[in-house]
């Protein structure tokens, strides 16, 4: 790829808009629509003189676009986290955040500045990565052990630690839910004996009004292959009976990320990607906490986001965005973000694209299963199963995709009709096409012929669809996506030229239907969700 427009201005720092305000409607959001469309991300990247070295590490500013009779108000805040609020005092970088590390107070004496140096990273509560529920209630959340609830209406927010709960040292931020509200999410754990993967399950209501995370258990521990070294993951995949754990060769140091204060390096050090290494896909019984003794392997691959998972005649099908080369994390730095010209074409030319796959996994696999040949029997499947071992079983992927969608980038921010098609067999997905560094296209791939519908703009850059149904929906596309668009190049507020705007698709035509034109900038920010009010 050669000459790659510019995209600094996604990741500048804004003022938060902590007031409703109101937006230009182009177009027609429909009536129906009643609720908060919800966003999270980074919305500050430098503290007084210092500057955040990575994406991830900007101050999370959670976005609210509120919809109701056809008209949109935004509103933003920055959440009012420890580490901001610590940051702010002290006017530079206090609190060590994945790819920055805090320099020591230049008002402690020397002495002290030294000792500093061997205090390990403290966890973040910067919840910059996504909107979360557990319970009814909704939280954002990021990677480490605290997340913070939140009020969707005001964006009012409280803290909540998971450690006080159970023996966790973090949770990703994509847990997966279950249709009576049970939710399943995983975390890890760091002990004298080595390095856990845990599946922790959160009951689905609440005893008394103010509860949080009470109830929340370990259903299993999965020890890792390399007691240091563990699989970093992002997120999980869940069928109807199943958790699906996948350990990638993405791994953590945990040496490294122990000293490295005393080494002024950051986490992000300690991140490394070994492609000697097999991928291995877990399987835990939702119900009994028993993981399975089947290991199931493929070639070397990353993934942050899964689709969809099921079962269907003894197999269990799992659909992700994939791709063979995990060193992408590092590569999101904000220097290289903010590049330009050759510089810029170059960081985008060395990333792998990530493209949705299918793998096929045979549940039914005993005594007499033959090894050495093909065991997935599903028609129109060209995934492979071969068992190699007595509990090893080697799967080939098939693409989800045609050869159109190389020309889009690949494929990244799957959302599917959840509510209703999460855990089943399903149709569509929609995502992100990355052109860039951030996603510049929506795509609807259609699953029955591998066909895809692309809503695109030059110089537009929109954010993760997200599904919504329309009422007294029968069709699994009968709905709306809901995106936010960036427009770094634009300046002006007119009805055609807007440097922000919120998107409503058809869903089944994949035609726009309406937007909400904001009259202040927005950065690029990671996931979101729509909280419908009656």
């Amino acid at each position: 790829v050669r000459g790659l427009p510019s995209i600094e201005k996604i990741v500048s720092s804004v003022e938060d808009t902590p007031r409703p305000i109101s937006t230009q409607i182009v177009g027609t959001i429909p009536e129906w629509i009643k609720g908060n469309f919800l966003r999270n991300g980074p919305g500050k990247f430098e503290i007084g003189n210092h500057k955040f070295n990575h994406w991830v590490d900007g101050m999370a500013l959670m976005h609210q676009f509120k919809i109701s009779n056809g008209q949109v108000t935004y509103k933003s805040r920055f959440l009012s986290s420890d580490s901001y609020q610590t940051n702010k005092e002290h006017n530079r970088i206090a609190i060590s955040e994945f790819g920055t590390v805090t320099m020591p107070d230049p008002c402690k004496n020397v002495f002290q500045r030294f000792l500093s140096r061997f205090e390990s990273h403290k966890p973040t509560d910067n919840a910059n990565m996504s909107f979360v529920t557990y319970k009814g209630d909704y939280y954002v959340s990021t990677e480490t052990n605290i997340m913070h609830k939140v009020d969707p209406d005001t964006l009012e927010t409280e803290k909540v630690d998971w450690s006080k709960f159970i023996a966790v040292n973090g949770a990703t931020a994509h847990p997966h839910t279950e249709p009576d509200g049970t939710t399943y999410n995983m975390g890890n754990s760091y002990t004298s004996k080595g390095s856990y993967y845990n599946i922790i399950q959160v009951p689905p209501t609440k005893k008394t009004k103010d509860e949080t995370l009470e109830g929340a258990t370990v259903l299993c521990s999965i020890p890792s292959v390399d007691k240091t070294k563990p699989s970093y993951y992002h997120s999980f995949a869940m069928s109807e009976n199943y958790v699906v754990f996948i350990e990638q060769p993405i791994k953590l140091d945990l040496l490294k990320i122990m000293t490295g204060k005393l080494r002024r390096k950051s986490i992000s050090d300690g991140l490394f990607w070994d492609p000697k290494l097999n991928t291995i896909f877990h399987l835990i019984h939702k119900h009994t906490g028993k993981v399975s003794s089947l290991k199931y392997l493929a070639k070397p691959l990353s993934t942050f986001h899964q689709i969809n998972a099921y079962e269907e005649d003894g197999f269990l099908i799992i659909d992700l965005c994939a791709s063979d080369d995990g060193q992408a994390i590092t590569s999101y730095n904000i220097q290289n973000m903010r590049k330009s010209g050759e510089a810029l074409d170059e960081v985008y030319n060395t990333l792998s694209r990530a493209f949705p796959r299918r793998f096929v996994l045979p549940l039914n696999v005993g005594p007499d299963t033959p090894y050495n040949q093909n065991l997935i029997t599903l028609p129109n499947s060209i995934a492979t199963s071969v068992r190699i071992a007595k509990n090893k079983v080697f799967c080939t992927h098939e693409d989800l995709h045609g050869e159109d969608l190389h020309e889009y980038g690949g494929l990244e921010f799957p959302q599917i009709n959840y509510h209703k098609f999460n855990t089943h067999p399903y149709r569509y997905f929609y995502g992100c096409g990355f052109r860039h560094l951030v996603g510049d296209t929506l795509i609807k791939m259609d699953l029955h012929g591998k066909r895809m519908k692309v809503w695109e703009h030059p110089g537009q850059y929109p954010s993760e669809p997200v599904f919504v149904p329309s009422p007294n929906a029968t069709e699994e596309d009968d709905g709306v996506i809901m995106s936010v668009v960036i427009t770094p190049d634009e300046v002006t507020w007119t009805s055609c030229h807007c440097s922000t705007f919120f998107l409503v698709l058809d869903a089944k035509t994949f035609e726009e239907l309406g937007r909400a034109v904001v009259p202040v900038n927005i950065p690029y920010g990671f996931h979101g969700t729509f909280n419908a009010t009656a």
